[in-house]
């Protein structure tokens, strides 16, 4: 009977990729864990119910953090949907399809250093709105280019023949390219919803620390050298996304198969 590795390689990789998760929970919920002590002094919820009562503003970044990638995931995603078919139709598709990913040569500190001038002017620095602004204008470009490979000569097809038996541009829109683009749209919300996320360059300098997202504490709590707090900030900011990534898999990727 011939030996196989495999289930130990995978048993290893799965411990390797659940570990880190596994001690970011336990650190969020110890204290007092120092050197040389192999278990800390105390175990269990303190951290995680004085987060509720604290002034540490964790809660409210989290609620901040939900309002603003929300918010540039809904609009990334339906502007994106609808601009995407005038890109993808015009005569000068490579240009503009070449122009989309400018905001992706440059690093997000440096794009938005570029861009705070602007912002300072019309009043958006330092305000979530400014935010909201600046993380569109590089989740946006990707909703061109995720969407762009949806118009093709199948859906113009039947656009046409949608308007052959009588129907609107308002039909064909809900109707017929809505339903055929619902499973593409889910899935831009869902990966413009973590580009807004996980946003830190941008935020940091745009926001000038008044706008403190849940990625900003994270990295606060980790100058501060507060460990515990950074883990329990990084628990929260995890959240999210696991919720998003099982319901992409449970609803959407299972029926695209």
């Amino acid at each position: 009977m011939k030996f196989s590795w495999k289930p130990f390689i995978l048993t290893l990789l799965v411990v390797l990729i659940v570990f880190p998760f596994a001690y970011m929970v336990l650190l969020s919920m110890a204290s007092e864990w120092r050197f040389p002590d192999v278990l800390p002094n105390y175990f269990g919820l303190r951290n995680w119910t004085q987060i509720f009562s604290s002034e540490t503003g964790l809660i409210s970044s989290f609620v901040l953090s939900i309002v603003i990638s929300l918010s540039v995931a809904f609009t990334s995603t339906l502007s994106g949907f609808l601009i995407s078919r005038s890109v993808s139709y015009h005569p000068r598709k490579r240009l503009f399809t070449l122009l989309t990913y400018f905001p992706y040569i440059l690093a997000p500190v440096v794009f938005a250093a570029c861009l705070s001038y602007f912002f300072l002017m019309t009043g958006l620095f330092g305000s979530a709105t400014g935010v909201i602004v600046a993380q569109f204008m590089i989740a946006f470009p990707y909703a061109l280019i995720f969407f762009s490979s949806f118009w093709n000569e199948r859906i113009r097809q039947y656009e046409e023949l949608t308007a052959t038996l009588g129907g609107n541009r308002r039909q064909t829109f809900l109707k017929v390219l809505l339903p055929l683009a619902k499973g593409m749209l889910l899935i831009c919300f869902f990966q413009t919803f973590l580009i807004s996320w996980f946003e830190y360059g941008l935020t940091s300098i745009i926001g000038v620390g008044k706008v403190q997202t849940l990625t900003i504490k994270v990295f606060l709590f980790i100058k501060e050298a507060n460990f515990y707090y950074g883990a329990l900030s990084c628990c929260l900011l995890i959240f999210p996304p696991v919720l998003l990534l099982y319901i992409n898999k449970r609803y959407v990727f299972n029926k695209l198969i």
